[in-house]
């Protein structure tokens, strides 16, 4: 049988970063990651191909939908054929995976599958503003087997003790593992072989993806860094998070990887296929006026907006 861990957390939380550190407690395994991303254009992907882990990719919703839960299935079917020893599935930072014990507890549809339990990633810094506004957080903590509390070293005393008491309130006996970089050690399996259940084998509910804005532009090559820096700049505090990889004038393909109110370019991995350049992928709320104020700001740059 395959062992399945669920790697879950809201948006910017460090999921990838953290899953490239998991992958090191598996050494010597053969390792499946199926990522999930609920832009259409996946970024997480590709930065973590070259692994040594046979990757699929889920892009357009979550996972946990009726709208790409077939989808889900499917893959996970067809690892049967793979082999792994180990299954690491990173969801979409959007997503409900409140029946996630209940779709793997049926083990007619999946046989192969040993599920492990549910990692959930949270962001030291940014947590207790998400957890007032958006759902999924909650949702996320209460079918976690585990948190590890991340970026601590990015977060004051005063946030950090925010953080750990709301998910006390909430979780009061989940083991909690803070770290920055998602830095994690074989302690964290331990942890979860002694924390997962299984659940009853009832049905699993169909549940909807959270109620987001998704938009997508199509920046020029001619952008130079600093410009795209500004364009990026005039929308962003409406946004969940930004990502994209975006060639530039002057400074070569870039990595747009924004969490809150932070533009963060970086230099992007050489490999990245031709298909996934030149689209920014933009995440909001459903009452953030993010549509104005991307409008406002392709207007403002049209000049490099090809679409």
């Amino acid at each position: 049988m395959s062992k399945l861990y669920l790697i879950t957390g809201f948006l910017g939380a460090g999921k990838t970063t953290f899953l490239k550190r998991f992958l090191d407690l598996f050494a010597g395994q053969k390792i499946q990651l199926v990522i999930n991303e609920f832009g259409q254009e996946g970024v997480d992907g590709t930065l973590l191909s070259g692994l040594g882990a046979y990757l699929q990719e889920i892009s357009g919703g979550s996972v946990f939908c009726s709208c790409r839960l077939d989808q889900f299935e499917s893959v996970l079917r067809s690892s049967v054929d793979l082999h792994p020893d180990v299954i690491l599935v990173e969801a979409s930072g959007l997503s409900d995976p409140t029946g996630v014990r209940r779709l793997f507890s049926q083990t007619d549809r999946f046989p192969h599958i040993d599920y492990q339990g549910a990692v959930c990633l949270v962001d030291a810094v940014r947590f207790p503003k998400l957890y007032a506004t958006a759902r999924t957080c909650v949702k996320q903590l209460a079918s976690s087997d585990i948190v590890v509390i991340n970026k601590i070293d990015k977060a004051s005393a005063e946030q950090l003790d925010q953080t750990r008491a709301l998910v006390r309130g909430q979780r009061p006996e989940i083991p909690i593992i803070e770290t920055s970089f998602g830095q994690v050690d074989g302690s964290l399996l331990d942890l979860l072989s002694a924390q997962h259940t299984p659940a009853p084998g009832e049905s699993m509910p169909l549940t909807a993806d959270l109620t987001v804005r998704k938009l997508h532009v199509k920046i020029s090559p001619e952008i130079s860094r600093y410009d795209l820096q500004k364009f990026i700049e005039m929308f962003i505090e409406d946004t969940f998070r930004v990502k994209g990889f975006l060639q530039t004038s002057d400074a070569g393909l870039l990595l747009a990887d924004c969490v809150g109110n932070v533009v963060n370019l970086s230099s992007a991995p050489a490999d990245v296929p031709e298909n996934k350049i030149g689209w920014l992928t933009i995440l909001s709320g459903a009452r953030m006026p993010v549509h104005k104020a991307v409008k406002q700001a392709c207007q403002w740059y049209q000049r490099y907006i090809l679409e």
